[in-house]
């Protein structure tokens, strides 16, 4: 499961948590298996940088924060970043209006908004780096059911309104000899511009042999559902309400004790697990072999039909400017992420996180160091 610069790309995560504050950390504890005085970290540049974004990649931000602080105490500075995880959609729109030093975002920047940050980054351009993988899990609160199999139609049919009892007969095809209550349906969506939604009907359109055809976006298109503000609230909507499904990162699911259905890719039930969630993108590949934008080719995740591979998995970028910032901003920014990329990644498999492979790490240190 090697990283190749021809672009394989391997990688997993968002599945867990720490208890730091929502918008950074003071936290300067020493991080507990951390060699801090082996990073290579310069910790140069401005104490305090701002960023905002996915929610999907908070505590895996939280993580990194915690292990830069105590990495740059060893070096006896002081250093913060500042992270407020208000959603995809708006971490794109603070780094264009250069609000936030870099931002973290469930979609790539591309198009029209790649065009408008070329003008926040003077001389240079946005690039996506991918720092975090995660699985998404189809979490739902439903009475007696522990092992619930859906697959990609099914799970189309339920958010575009076809499917709305939870005994339909799509869905008790999968799952023989399971009771199924008569019991409607509510679907839970984000309210939110999300990556997260945007990845969720990606694969959709990819996985649904033709059910889904509403499109994708960072808006949710499927016209039902009850609407809850990022990854916490649609956990937390569907916690409080038997009945209920919604598509949401495996650590917040955890969280909120909820159920995570079983997909069936077309090859059997496939839990979500870190080793299935890794197996689904053993073969994905960046969209530009060369160059320092990382952005990810997720095609071939979606529909995929390996046996024991989990397909709902999205990548959580860090959107930075190749050139064009403040001499002491870059710095800052090539500084923490050049920690999160390596010793950030220690602790994570105590979260159930993937740390990533050696081949990743050192495709993104090259565009981290060419960051002006």
């Amino acid at each position: 499961m090697n990283f190749k610069r021809s672009g394989t790309v391997f990688g997993a995560v968002a599945v867990g948590a720490l208890t730091l504050a929502a918008c950074g950390s003071d936290n300067n504890a020493t991080v507990s298996g951390v060699d801090a005085s082996a990073s290579s970290a310069t910790c140069d540049g401005k104490e305090n940088l701002s960023a905002a974004g996915s929610t999907a990649q908070k505590n895996a931000m939280d993580q990194f924060v915690s292990t830069y602080i105590s990495v740059c105490q060893e070096k006896g500075k002081q250093v913060n970043v500042a992270y407020n995880p208000s959603g995809s959609g708006d971490g794109r729109t603070q780094f264009i209006a250069g609000q936030t030093d870099f931002s973290g975002s469930d979609s790539p920047i591309e198009g029209e908004q790649a065009q408008l940050a070329t003008e926040r980054c003077v001389g240079g351009e946005a690039w996506n780096l991918p720092l975090v993988f995660g699985p998404v899990a189809m979490a739902y609160n439903l009475d007696g059911v522990d092992n619930l199999v859906l697959n990609g139609e099914v799970i189309a049919n339920i958010f575009n309104g076809t499917i709305t009892n939870w005994n339909d007969p799509a869905i008790a095809a999968l799952n023989e000899g399971v009771t199924l209550p008569d019991q409607t349906i509510t679907p839970v969506i984000r309210s939110d511009s999300s990556g997260t939604t945007d990845n969720f009907q990606l694969y959709l359109e990819a996985a649904s042999n033709g059910a889904w055809t509403s499109g994708a976006g960072s808006d949710f298109t499927g016209g039902t559902g009850e609407g809850a503000r990022g990854s916490a609230g649609v956990a937390q909507a569907v916690a409080s309400d038997t009945g209920s499904i919604t598509y949401v990162e495996k650590s917040f699911a955890d969280q909120n004790n909820l159920s995570i259905a079983q997909i069936d890719n077309g090859s059997g039930p496939v839990e979500l697990t870190t080793e299935t969630a890794s197996k689904s993108i053993e073969d994905a590949q960046f969209v530009n072999a060369d160059g320092g934008d990382l952005t990810l080719d997720l095609s071939t995740i979606y529909g995929t039909s390996e046996p024991g591979a989990y397909p709902l998995v999205l990548a959580t970028y860090e959107i930075v400017c190749s050139d064009g910032y403040p001499a002491d901003t870059a710095a800052a920014v090539k500084s923490f992420l050049t920690s999160a990329a390596h010793e950030g990644q220690s602790n994570l498999a105590e979260l159930g996180y993937v740390p990533l492979p050696e081949g990743m790490q050192a495709k993104l240190t090259e565009s981290i160091d060419a960051i002006g």
